[in-house]
């Protein structure tokens, strides 16, 4: 049997056609996901093979998507997918941020490493071929930034028509510039995320649109790649603890997912466990764990971080991400503006820049180590979800003093490297450099 979608929700099951343009079930409501009911592969023979697709000079084997088709195989014919060479990012050893961390080792998976610079472009790759499969020829989003960047520039990139929303007055330029060179048509709505989606949701059938945020099944398929190359780039030894920011918990529903599936298939023998972690100002899925039970999730009607990525109260796929921490036996955690800020800082330090929503991760290892939750000697992968230069706004005031909450709070940043004017003396700048 293909792929199917099916409904989340265990007590309906309920399944679809790949080529019926839904997002959530017709019976119940609840959250699709692409299943491979006759799924059986050869791990040993697959890792052999994805290896060596590396060395091929293919677009589709160059992909860090594609690559690994074999765990996303909702497509019958690769001549829809458009690759921007998405993927193929870095782990990246930080040993000062390991320290800051309670860590004695701490590597980095950096999606910022990708074509517009986030993880988007993992999934996006994803969506916008299985828009191309359906025939649509207008594609939207609604995004505090990344999604729209990446989304404007597969589509851009297909031939496909981009329709962006976004809340007004609350994006970064560093994200929203990639969406107006790549040639969306933008809307910027008087309203917050949660409240816009919900607008677009209504408009997508209405006006033919495709609607490509993570609610989009196959934006989920694609974003599972990144834990496949993860464990590839690791000779599949799973580590202990895989630590990643939570806004929108695509991500999280994502990387459970492709956790899970390694499993099934014998690419893996254990399950990491999952750390998630949430901007206080915007953590309804930390309330919600706390004591998790159905009919308990209540979101937050205003959001409010500076992590302008996980800025987001009323978290789509948050169904999906129970699962997948509870089933990897993980756990979700809170920050600080100020805990985010230092901890962008100090990644900073190891010649690593990253968007503010990324440094929550290493904000919150340093809590979970402080706990004890986290040992010192665990092997922890920290997600960094996106460029440095997403947001330079963050990073100038950050470094300047000048880094200030909605409601005008100041955050006095630790780790502040501030400019200094110098005169145009070479004895005073001498002095300046204690070289005198």
């Amino acid at each position: 049997m293909p792929a199917l979608l099916a409904c989340f929700e265990a007590e309906c099951r309920a399944t679809y056609p790949i080529t019926e343009v839904i997002y959530s079930c017709p019976r119940c409501g609840g959250l699709l996901e692409v299943v491979y009911p006759d799924l059986a592969l050869d791990a040993a023979e697959l890792k052999r093979t994805w290896r060596q697709r590396r060395m091929d000079n293919r677009p589709l084997e160059q992909s860090g998507v594609w690559r690994y088709r074999e765990l996303i195989g909702f497509l019958d014919d690769y001549r829809q997918v458009v690759s921007l060479r998405e993927g193929n990012t870095p782990l990246l050893d930080a040993p000062r941020a390991a320290g800051y961390g309670g860590l004695r080792r701490l590597t980095f998976k950096h999606q910022g490493f990708n074509p517009t610079g986030s993880f988007k472009d993992n999934g996006m790759t994803c969506g916008v071929a299985q828009a191309r499969r359906l025939g649509m020829r207008r594609v939207a989003c609604v995004s505090t930034g990344n999604t729209s960047a990446s989304m404007t520039a597969y589509a851009a990139a297909a031939g496909l028509q981009p329709v962006i929303f976004i809340p007004h007055g609350n994006i970064s330029y560093g994200k929203l510039a990639q969406a107006l060179e790549y040639g969306a048509q933008t809307l910027q709505v008087e309203a917050n995320f949660d409240q816009i989606l919900a607008l677009v949701r209504q408009l997508a059938d209405r006006l033919g649109i495709y609607l490509l945020n993570s609610i989009n099944p196959f934006r989920i398929e694609g974003q599972k790649s990144i834990i496949i190359e993860m464990m590839d780039q690791r000779d599949w030894a799973p580590p202990d603890w895989i630590a990643l920011p939570g806004g929108n918990l695509g991500n999280t529903s994502a990387f459970g997912k492709a956790l899970r599936e390694l499993r099934v298939q014998g690419f893996i023998d254990r399950m990491p466990r999952l750390a998630v972690i949430q901007a206080e100002g915007a953590a309804p899925f930390y309330d919600f764990m706390r004591h998790p039970r159905p009919g308990a999730f209540q979101p937050v009607t205003a959001p409010d971080t500076l992590a302008t990525a996980i800025r987001i109260g009323d978290p789509v796929s948050w169904p999906k991400a129970w699962r997948e921490v509870a089933d990897s036996g993980g756990l979700v955690e809170k920050v600080t503006e100020r805990e985010i800020a230092d901890a962008k800082a100090q990644i900073g330090l190891c010649g690593i820049g990253c968007e503010p929503a990324s440094a929550a991760t290493l904000a919150g290892i340093r809590k979970l180590t402080a706990a004890g939750v986290i040992k010192r000697d665990d092997d922890v992968v920290a997600v960094l979800t996106g460029n440095l230069l997403k947001d330079p706004d963050y990073v100038y005031r950050y470094h300047t003093g000048q880094l200030a909450t909605a409601a005008g709070v100041r955050i006095e940043g630790k780790y502040q490297n501030c400019p200094i004017v110098a005169p145009n003396d070479p004895d005073r700048i001498a002095a300046l450099l204690g070289n005198t």
